[in-house]
């Protein structure tokens, strides 16, 4: 076998989201761009600020000796003490730069965290459903991914988590604005999480750490609060990036900060930092560090997924679907019309719909829609969903 077996099982059950993103490109060179609807991945379709063109700009003119060579595998000290300093108002605890470390994306700052904590077999707990990827970054650790179901509404439910939770935990991971969801979880609901997880971890005599994984922090609706993680959970972690509201995913750039007040603070952001070097990350984009430096508290206009969240919503419900109104985030997750949420989007796909199973999740019986598109593509694209579902109904 040429490669690793764990790699071809991967291989096989690999993400949804990207082989639908693929079979939009297939779509769009054969019916054109503007025939397909494409809500498969979440790829922003917003331009970054102005702010970010105007500081790369200046950054570009700069150009001092040595700006694009190494620099401490933590990140650049003041772009470190400028994400503090933002990571302290969103958190509602002071946080200084020796606790913040530059990643490559969230998905590099969740690797390096976890590298950093897991040994081989320990568990972490996940409320589902929840990000496709979070199985991969479990197992490229020896980690054990142990999920837990949610709510109707897609609500933590501490009951089947505190069962979940065993003498081999090491973490439970929340993503709240959630992805697939839109959900986001309420201050009273992880305040009860926290009880559960002291008195774990007092019944162990072991550190169960929170961790959050924030991307959509800034992407909520309705003025709604996103709970600050550090000022309820002591050993907490957050793992953050700029792709969602700077729209910069393929710039690669987030962060890891750690609560002040987990146990040996020092040493786990020194495990983090080398777990970023080993990880083959070495440190995080010298010039995206520069540039988001000077970007703290910028963000895109999120009133634009606002108002394509309200009509793809609205026009779901009017035409028969169910499902809850998002929160945050840029996601609907609908319930499918028939019990096989694949075979659904396979009908969506004949109306040049894309969206992603939500078994791909571990939310069957669901599909996502990532409504971070044109308002064009969810006007037009009504028609067709209401199409789908009749066509479903009729073979269901």
């Amino acid at each position: 076998m040429p490669i690793a077996s764990k790699i071809r099982e991967a291989m096989e059950r690999s993400s949804w989201i990207r082989q639908m993103f693929e079979e939009g490109a297939r779509l769009k060179a054969e019916f054109g761009a503007d025939n397909v609807f494409d809500f498969s991945l979440g790829n922003p379709n917003l331009s970054p600020p102005e702010a970010f063109r105007t500081v790369l700009h200046e950054l570009l003119e700069e150009d001092p000796p040595g700006c694009h060579g190494y620099m401490p595998n933590a990140g650049y000290p003041e772009v470190r003490a400028a994400v503090a300093a933002q990571v302290s108002c969103d958190q509602g605890t002071t946080v200084g730069a020796s606790q913040v470390v530059m990643t490559v994306g969230a998905g590099g700052a969740l690797n390096a965290v976890l590298r950093a904590i897991l040994d081989p077999g320990d568990e972490v707990v996940v409320p589902k459903p929840y990000f496709v990827e979070y199985d991969f970054y479990l197992a490229n650790h020896g980690g054990v991914l142990k999920t837990v179901p949610t709510s109707a509404e897609f609500d933590l439910l501490l009951e089947p988590l505190e069962g979940a939770i065993n003498p081999r935990t090491r973490a439970v991971l929340l993503n709240s604005p959630n992805n697939p969801t839109g959900k986001v979880y309420s201050r009273p609901s992880l305040e009860r999480l926290r009880a559960v997880i002291e008195r774990k971890s007092a019944e162990l005599g072991r550190v169960i750490y929170l961790i959050a994984d924030e991307p959509y922090r800034n992407i909520a609706y309705e003025g709604i609060e996103v709970p600050g993680i550090f000022s309820i959970f002591p050993n907490a972690v957050v793992c953050s990036s700029y792709s969602k509201d700077l729209s910069l995913p393929g710039e690669r750039i987030g962060y890891v900060a750690v609560n002040p007040t987990v146990a040996e603070t020092e040493t786990l952001v020194g495990a983090i930092t080398l777990t970023n070097r080993i990880l083959g990350f070495v440190n995080a984009p010298a010039l995206m560090q520069r540039v988001v430096g000077r970007l703290q508290g910028t963000t895109v206009d999120i009133g634009l997924y606002r108002r394509n969240r309200d009509r793809l919503y609205e026009g779901l419900v009017e035409a028969g679907y169910t499902c809850h109104r998002p929160e945050g985030a840029f996601y609907l997750f609908p319930r499918s019309p028939i019990p096989d949420d694949v075979a659904f989007v396979r009908i969506l796909q004949r109306e040049n719909i894309l969206g992603v199973p939500g078994s791909g999740f571990g939310g069957p019986g669901y599909f996502r829609l990532a409504y971070c598109c044109s308002y064009a593509t969810v006007e037009r694209s009504l028609p067709g969903f209401r199409r789908a579902l009749l066509a479903a109904t009729a073979v269901g």
